[in-house]
């Protein structure tokens, strides 16, 4: 059973998730919080696999709350939830640690498949989704690129070129006449020398080291 939290402020959006959400066999709302203060209290009382996380709420807002949480040990994977698939906010939360964002107003079947996806260790988001957002959002100064990239041969650069570009697995496979399984394999090597957990997180790095 995957267990949910759902944080946002209004109550009428809670209990309709809470409805899709538990009609699911596989699935279990454990907690609700109508803002981030409350979300802290109650991911840490009842730790939920997965956190439903509006960004703009009273008290205390999303993002907040996230970097909170994301400093616990063990943390839940969280969903920041917006109603702009441009949304600076969502930047934030992504380069904080949060595993991606969901429209508000995303399908049903989109939101229950982000969650199953969330828990099983992925992004809910595609990295040509994040390229666009930080695309839109990077103003920062780069940062010095860390010598763990420098421990990348030049065959897992090319295809960090790629990936961080937002291109698919069988799109680098394509264009590099491998197996899309080889490319797997270099690119679960990619996160494991660079201490990423996914290919958001690697599009993330790519945009904050002038590496995109």
């Amino acid at each position: 059973m995957i267990r949910v939290a759902l944080v946002d402020d209004q109550a009428l959006f809670r209990a309709g998730i809470r409805m899709l959400v538990d009609s699911q066999p596989d699935l279990e709302v454990v907690a609700e919080a109508s803002d981030g203060r409350e979300a802290l209290d109650i991911v840490r009382a009842t730790r939920p696999d997965v956190v439903l996380m509006d960004i703009r709420m009273p008290i205390m807002d999303g993002l907040a709350a996230t970097a909170e949480l994301l400093g616990d040990p063990d943390p839940p994977r969280i969903v920041m939830l917006t109603t702009f698939d441009l949304d600076e906010a969502a930047a934030r939360a992504i380069r904080q640690g949060a595993s991606g964002f969901l429209l508000k107003d995303a399908e049903p079947e989109f939101l229950l498949a982000a969650i199953r996806t969330v828990h099983a260790g992925s992004a809910v988001i595609a990295a040509s989704a994040t390229r666009d957002l930080f695309s839109h959002f990077a103003g920062a100064a780069p940062r010095a690129v860390p010598d763990s990239y420098g421990e990348l041969t030049d065959r897992e650069k090319e295809i960090f070129a790629l990936a961080a570009r937002g291109l698919s697995n069988a799109e680098i496979a394509g264009r590099e006449y491998l197996s899309e399984a080889t490319v797997k394999t270099h690119v679960s090597r990619i996160l494991a020398k660079l201490g990423l957990r996914d290919r958001v997180q690697l599009v993330v790095f790519a945009f904050e080291h002038g590496l995109a």
